[in-house]
């Protein structure tokens, strides 16, 4: 939390600090005038149950003080917000090795249904579009703020087959994005890059223009080999590390159908929403003011200021 006023914060303190000394000393008075009944037994018996009762006051008197006098201050927060000029192109890989079935019903199938879902999940407004690659990277859906268009274009994302040019994919969203807003690309694949441009420089360069990428990798090291070929289906999880932090992202495994479901559905809602610095000055006042009043209306009914 930050304050725009942070010197109104010193007086606040002082005047708390005045209040409880204050509510102190009307306490030991009132205990002083009660200890004028002559049934002392009776009198520690009536008020001890109550004992919490003057404690708790004081608490939560100076504690609506302190909130009026942070709300005084300007208080901010930094909280996630849902962006309204949000762009996400997701890449998927659709080379030769996403037919492998260590993840059911094939890597690709399930990189599709896991699309489906970042997009269900994407905040409304959120520019989503959808680029396919293998030996080449080609736009399957441009950007729209029509997700059930979106997700009926993920039909039209080819079979699996070729090389694996990440480079390209990255390089291909990059350039069909506008130049300003909240951008990023969740990128789906098994990370083994073989052809095209550097996925790696396309990363730092990326990051230096602030559009993250999220990695997702797909698949395991189970030793399963890619259907058709004696190739190993692997998964290059270093590089996909990599990509994610030299342009800023994160980077998720995924070695089930389901697993990639529920990542790419929580990357759904970190790419929809960013951290804003937000004036709370108001909700605080209100609290502050509300607990001052529940006070005053407590002490009305114990008889204080009758």
């Amino acid at each position: 939390m930050s304050f725009d006023h942070p010197w109104r914060l010193l007086p606040a303190l002082l005047l708390a600090a005045a209040v409880l000394w204050l509510l102190q000393r009307a306490q030991r008075r009132e205990r002083a005038d009660a200890l004028t009944y002559s049934n002392i037994e009776f009198l520690t018996a009536a008020l001890q149950p109550r004992a919490w009762i003057p404690r708790a006051m004081r608490a939560a008197t100076v504690a609506g003080i302190l909130l009026l006098a942070i709300a005084a201050a300007g208080p901010r927060m930094v909280l996630p917000v849902p962006v309204h000029d949000g762009y996400a192109f997701i890449c998927i890989d659709t080379s030769g090795s996403m037919q492998s079935t260590d993840v059911l019903p094939n890597r690709g199938q399930a990189a599709k249904a896991a699309a489906r879902a970042f997009i269900q999940q994407a905040a409304t407004g959120t520019h989503v579009g959808i680029i396919a690659f293998s030996t080449a990277a080609s736009i399957v859906q441009p950007l729209t703020t029509d997700h059930a268009q979106a997700i009926r274009a993920l039909a039209g994302v080819p079979e699996p087959n070729g090389a694996t040019a990440i480079g390209d994919a990255l390089r291909l969203a990059a350039q069909s994005m506008p130049p300003t807003g909240h951008r990023a690309i969740v990128l789906i694949t098994d990370g083994v890059n073989n052809t095209g441009t550097d996925p790696a420089a396309m990363a730092q360069w990326l990051g230096a223009h602030h559009i993250p990428v999220y990695t997702v990798g797909i698949g395991t090291n189970s030793g399963s080999l890619i259907p058709g070929t004696m190739q190993p289906a692997t998964i290059d999880e270093g590089a996909l590390r990599a990509y994610a932090n030299e342009s800023g992202g994160a980077y998720a495994r995924a070695d089930g159908a389901a697993q990639l479901e529920r990542v790419l559905a929580r990357l759904g809602r970190v790419v929809s929403l960013e951290n804003k610095p937000l004036d709370v000055g108001l909700p605080v006042a209100l609290f502050g003011g509300a607990t001052i009043v529940l006070v005053l209306l407590a002490l009305i009914g114990l008889g204080r200021f009758q």
